[in-house]
C-alpha cells in the first residue's frame, strides 16, 4: 500500500506527526470514555493546568502551547460540560478559568484511572523505538521557537501596511479589534467602555487622533489613540491588533506612526499605562524608546484597574 507520508520525506512532516498524534488522540479518547469520563483528549492538558489553580486565557495558552483561539474553543467546551466556571479575579483586571466540583472531580479520575493507563502504554511503545524520542520532540520544539519554520523555508512574505485616518465608518472597527484583547485578556471596565463606545467625543473632538493600520488583503487590523490628558499630555492608549493579523508586523508600524504624530502635536508627556501581562507589547514599547516611569504611574495609574506599568516616551534616556 501506498502511504504518501512516509515516501515524502520530511516535507510531510508535519502532516505524519499530525496523523500520528490524530490516531494516538482517538485511542485515548475511547480510554478516556471507559473511564465515563465528558472530556476530550484535548481538554486534559487544560484539566491539569487548571488543577493548579484559576488560570486566565493567556496563562492556558503560554501552559498548553497552543493558540489563543484554541484554548479559548477547548475553555467554551469544557463550560458547556460543565468542567470549568469564568470568573472574574479578584483584582477585577483578568477573567480567570476555575475548575468546577465536576471539573475537579474528571481531574482526580483522570490523574488516577486514565493518565496511569495511557502513560504506561506510551512508556512500552517508546521502549519499543530506538533513541529518546521525547528529547527529540523537545529539541524540535525549541528549535521552532527560536526560528519558525516559515522563517527557515524563505523569507517573510512582505505585507503592504498602510496608516488610515479616522473617519466614523472606522468606529466599529476601534471597538472590535480593542474589545477581542482587552476581553481575551481583561476585563472590560468602564473607562474602557466609555472610549470605545463614543471614539468621536472622547479623542477627536477632545483634540486626540485615532489611527489604523490596513493590510493588503485583511483591511484594517490594528488601531491606535492619541488622547488629550491635559498640559499638553497625551496617553498612547487602546492600541491593539487583532489575532488574525499578528506576525505581520502591523502593530510596530502602528506604534511608529503614532509616535511620529505625537511629536508633530507637541505631545509632552508622551506616556501608555499597561499590565505586565502584556509582555510583547511592552517590549515593543522599550524597543520604540518607551521607559518604565513612576512618575508617570503615580500621577495616572489609577486610571485603570489592571495598569501595573507606566512608560513615558523618552528615545534620550538609556535603556
Amino acid at each position: 500500500m501506498i502511504d504518501i507520508l512516509r515516501e515524502a520525506g520530511p516535507v510531510f512532516l508535519g502532516s505524519r506527526l499530525k496523523r500520528l498524534a490524530e490516531r494516538m488522540q482517538a485511542e485515548a479518547a475511547i480510554a478516556i470514555a471507559d473511564a465515563d469520563l465528558p472530556c476530550q483528549p484535548g481538554h486534559m492538558a487544560l484539566l491539569a493546568a487548571l488543577a493548579r489553580g484559576p488560570q486566565s486565557v493567556s496563562q492556558l495558552v503560554a501552559a498548553v502551547g497552543t493558540s489563543q483561539p484554541g484554548v479559548t474553543r477547548a475553555v467554551g467546551q469544557m463550560a458547556q460540560l460543565g468542567l470549568v466556571d469564568t470568573v472574574t479575579g479578584r483584582d477585577q483586571r483578568r477573567r480567570l478559568v476555575s475548575l468546577t466540583p465536576d471539573g475537579e472531580a474528571a481531574h482526580a479520575a483522570a490523574v488516577t484511572e486514565v493518565w496511569p493507563r495511557i502513560g504506561g502504554a506510551v512508556e512500552a511503545l517508546l521502549a519499543s523505538v530506538p533513541g529518546d524520542f521525547l528529547t527529540t520532540v523537545e529539541q524540535i520544539e525549541d528549535a521552532l521557537t527560536e526560528r519558525s519554520l516559515l522563517d527557515r523555508a524563505r523569507p517573510p512574505r512582505k505585507t503592504a501596511l498602510r496608516l488610515r485616518e479616522y473617519s466614523d465608518d472606522l468606529a466599529q472597527a476601534f471597538h472590535d479589534i480593542n474589545a477581542e484583547w482587552i476581553s481575551a485578556m481583561f476585563v472590560l471596565e468602564p473607562v474602557d467602555r466609555e472610549v470605545l463606545e463614543n471614539p468621536r467625543e472622547k479623542i477627536i473632538d477632545a483634540g486626540g487622533t485615532i489611527l489604523f493600520v490596513e493590510a493588503d488583503g485583511l483591511g484594517v487590523v490594528g488601531t491606535c489613540a492619541l488622547k488629550p490628558t491635559g498640559g499638553g499630555g497625551y496617553e498612547l492608549t487602546k492600541m491593539g491588533v487583532l489575532e488574525s493579523a499578528r506576525g505581520l508586523g502591523a502593530g510596530a508600524f502602528l506604534l511608529a506612526a503614532a509616535i511620529a504624530r505625537a511629536q508633530r502635536m507637541g505631545a509632552d508627556p508622551l506616556y501608555l499605562l499597561t499590565n505586565q501581562t502584556c509582555a510583547a507589547a511592552i517590549h515593543l514599547y522599550e524597543k520604540l524608546g518607551f521607559h518604565h516611569d513612576a512618575g508617570i504611574m503615580a500621577d495616572y495609574g489609577t486610571r485603570y484597574a489592571r495598569c501595573d506599568v507606566a512608560m513615558r516616551y523618552n528615545p534620550a534616556a538609556p535603556a
